[in-house]
């Protein structure tokens, strides 16, 4: 079922009054039950579920057996996650309210009497117990997220930058309430503009935790660096560090002057910017490793020359990784295509191009990872 659109409740609303506009919304709900918008939500939402209480090993141990034998099964197995999942003293609780549902009653018999007991109550008051815990926890959980979230928001540009012979556009969306991407334009005074697209690995607010700290990493040396093989060399020896052993980021940085076409740029792992021009579209295969992977790792300056009308595109992977219901990602050669159709557009217009049909082609799912874009064209 979809969650509830309408206001939010309070602490000062009555119970009758939530109970009546919640009565509301399902009856809404019932009456669009059979609705293909519907129907995709609920399929979304179990495919959710399954992804996320099963790992890719057991769901293709699933996948090859028979109907019967996967459907005893995933409700084992989706049980024995969700108990895993759970703090120790929850899980035991919740066993016991299993046991109790299936037991049902008890009979007690001694020498001076028996007495016979329904355990189902307390079954239904120990699952009641763990449920106002995890509420508890999840709400709280939200409240930070939600902090973090205005923090992100606060750190991203504020407007496209104006730079002559230049015009600039950018998106980001996180998967989560928070992102690990990495969307920022660093003034460089008499040198120009600095353009950045990062990508944390993961997601969620570890990544965005270690996504703030790169851009304040970025913004604070990328002025003073000679070259952009000391600024990836100076950004791996600090986030290598301080960072986490599991913990990278690729990155996309470049830098270029008004009115002239030439852009000197670091590709640290990133996926490869596609550039169209008057003889097709080619892409900047990375030259570097992530940053924060090897301590004492080397990167490398490069240039390229864009042309009057010649659009750089920069993505992270969480375009080209978004996937459809059939589970098939967009990839580099759609978006291709698409930047393809889209020569004459502003940049604005080229990138929600590209950001409307890859929202076609995930046909209402959800994103599974960040997604964000940075569309540069030079202009005469």
């Amino acid at each position: 079922m979809e969650q509830s659109t309408g206001k939010p409740t309070d602490s000062r609303s009555s119970l009758r009054e939530t109970l009546i506009e919640d009565i509301r919304q399902v009856r809404h709900w019932w009456r669009e039950r059979k609705s293909e918008h519907t129907k995709r939500r609920f399929r979304q939402d179990a495919r959710d579920l399954y992804r996320f209480y099963l790992d890719e090993e057991s769901r293709a141990e699933l996948a090859s057996m028979g109907r019967f034998k996967r459907a005893v099964l995933v409700t084992f197995w989706l049980l024995k996650s969700l108990l895993m999942k759970l703090s120790p003293g929850r899980r035991l609780a919740v066993f016991v309210s299993l046991l109790t549902f299936f037991l049902g009653s008890g009979h007690f018999q001694w020498s001076g009497g028996k007495i016979d007991v329904n355990l189902v109550p307390w079954g239904f008051i120990l699952l009641l117990l763990v449920l106002m815990l995890e509420l508890k926890d999840k709400l709280l959980a939200k409240d930070e997220i939600a902090i973090a979230r205005e923090v992100q928001l606060a750190l991203l540009p504020r407007r496209h930058p104006q730079l002559p012979g230049w015009s600039v556009w950018s998106f980001t969306q996180p998967a989560n309430d928070v992102g690990g991407d990495l969307v920022d334009y660093i003034d460089l005074g008499g040198r120009g503009l600095g353009v950045a697209l990062g990508d944390v690995a993961g997601k969620g607010l570890g990544a965005a935790l270690l996504m703030a700290k790169l851009q304040a990493t970025l913004r604070a040396i990328a002025p003073g660096c000679p070259s952009m093989g000391d600024l990836g060399s100076r950004l791996n020896t600090i986030l290598e560090r301080d960072g986490l052993s599991n913990r990278f980021a690729t990155l996309f940085y470049c830098e270029f002057a008004a009115g002239s076409g030439r852009i000197r740029f670091l590709n640290a792992g990133h996926n490869p910017p596609l550039v169209r021009g008057g003889a097709g579209i080619r892409s900047l295969k990375a030259s570097s490793i992530p940053i924060g992977v090897i301590a004492g790792s080397r990167y490398t300056e490069e240039f390229m020359d864009l042309e009057p009308g010649d659009t750089l595109l920069i993505y992270s992977d969480g375009l080209t990784e978004a996937r459809n219901r059939a589970e098939e990602e967009f990839g580099e050669q759609r978006l291709r295509s698409v930047l393809a159709a889209s020569s004459g557009l502003p940049p604005a217009e080229a990138g929600r191009r590209v950001l409307g049909e890859v929202e076609a082609f995930m046909q209402d799912g959800r994103p599974h990872d960040d997604l964000s874009l940075i569309v540069l064209e030079r202009t005469a």
